[in-house]
């Protein structure tokens, strides 16, 4: 039984989100929510707040034994990009691009 959740457009670069995801990936759930609540970057707090989310549905959802889930994928994309100006000298402006991405994380029981 797989259990999904997500989130969409979170105010994070996919590049970032990539770098906790991947640390996590296949991993059992107890030992991601270690992982990620000892991590000081801030996708680690989003992904475990993102992670607590897909327990609660498995848990509630779908009946399921927390004690034997793990994160089968972990999924990060890039979102829309928000863009906005910078006045500069004589007249000019420049571009800033602020990054966003989406997160999904199916659990299963099936895990190694």
């Amino acid at each position: 039984m797989e259990t999904r959740a997500y989130l969409k457009g979170t105010r994070l670069s996919p590049q970032k989100a990539g770098l906790v995801a991947n640390a996590v990936r296949g991993k059992s759930v107890h030992e991601a929510m270690d992982f990620l609540s000892f991590s000081k970057q801030k996708g680690a707090a989003i992904i475990k707040k993102l992670l607590e989310s897909a327990i609660a549905n498995a848990e509630h959802n779908d009946k399921a034994d927390i004690d034997t889930l793990g994160i089968k994928t972990i999924i990060v994309n890039q979102g829309m990009r928000l863009k906005r100006m910078k006045p500069r000298a004589r007249g000019r402006a420049d571009r800033i691009v602020k990054p966003t991405c989406h997160i999904e994380i199916i659990l299963s029981d099936e895990v190694k």
